[in-house]
């Protein structure tokens, strides 16, 4: 019998547009975000991003997209990559959460992020002191937490190292990212199933990029393996612009939703719909 009452489900309208070419204005990104709020089936809403415009362009009005975002009971995250984005982010009451995405693959943290893992780290550290002075809670992505598509060194124990090296700096919320969308139901349940009984003081959840066809296998495995935490985007769009696979998006939304029973077929329809707008 599932336990939904402990399910945190988020969505990521940023993940969703940050790739796409098309600029989509502020007012249509707020319009959509504010329908999500309403719908009440989100615990949080990865919303925006204080990165480089001249990196990710369709995150350069965040700061304007939440203006127009009217908040609820529902908590906000941004993701920032260093000190600079996170005391911008911090300027803001209605943001909670500031998200960091740490590689643990020197080749894509260096795309993603322009830092060597160490250089990644120390930014890290410096974030999660300016979070914790400005009352924001930090979220570490592990990416490239299920394999390595470049060649390099992945196995469990690398996983494992980084997640108790940013633990001690104070971290507990946490999410392991399928970054390529290469993970199979045994490395889910092998890895989650690790890291929660390594870890139990922390929380440990799934941001997976997946082909439409294994969304739902990876969340039920997932599931079953002890998470508790979700991270989805509308209709399966988006993925990382900087890993190169365009096959590959993230877990649809609305597979999190039916799956752990909240709202209606209409809602859901709705908030396609709503999405659908925002990008037309």
């Amino acid at each position: 019998m599932l336990n939904r009452e402990e399910i945190v489900v988020v969505d990521c309208p940023r993940d969703a547009i940050q790739g796409m070419k098309e600029m989509i204005s502020a007012e249509k990104k707020a319009m959509h975000i504010n329908n999500l709020l309403k719908s009440n089936l989100f615990d949080w809403i990865d919303f925006g991003s204080f990165v480089s415009p001249l990196a990710v362009p369709q995150m350069a009005d965040t700061k304007e997209v939440l203006d127009r975002i009217v908040l609820n009971s529902t908590k906000l995250l941004a993701i920032v990559v260093n000190e600079r984005g996170a005391l911008e982010a911090c300027n803001f009451d209605k943001i909670t959460y500031l998200g960091y995405p740490f590689s643990i693959s020197e080749v894509f943290q260096k795309r993603n992020t322009q830092s060597t893992i160490e250089e990644s780290f120390e930014k890290l550290k410096n974030i999660v002191e300016i979070s914790t002075k400005h009352a924001k809670i930090p979220v570490v992505y592990i990416s490239m937490a299920f394999g390595n598509p470049y060649g390099e060194v992945w196995n469990k124990e690398l996983v494992f190292e980084w997640i108790k090296k940013i633990a001690a700096l104070g971290v507990v919320e946490f999410s392991l990212a399928d970054t390529t969308g290469e993970a199979n139901k045994v490395q889910i349940k092998e890895l989650f199933e690790a890291c929660i009984k390594k870890y139990p003081s922390i929380r440990i959840g799934a941001h997976f990029h997946s082909e439409k066809t294994s969304s739902l296998d990876k969340i039920k495995t997932a599931f079953e393996a002890g998470c508790r935490k979700f991270d989805g985007a509308i209709l399966g769009f988006g993925g990382c612009p900087f890993a190169n696979n365009d096959l590959v998006g993230n877990i649809p939304t609305e597979d999190l939703l039916r799956y752990f029973k909240r709202g209606s077929d209409q809602q859901i329809l709705e908030l396609q719909t709503s999405f659908q707008n925002m990008i037309a």
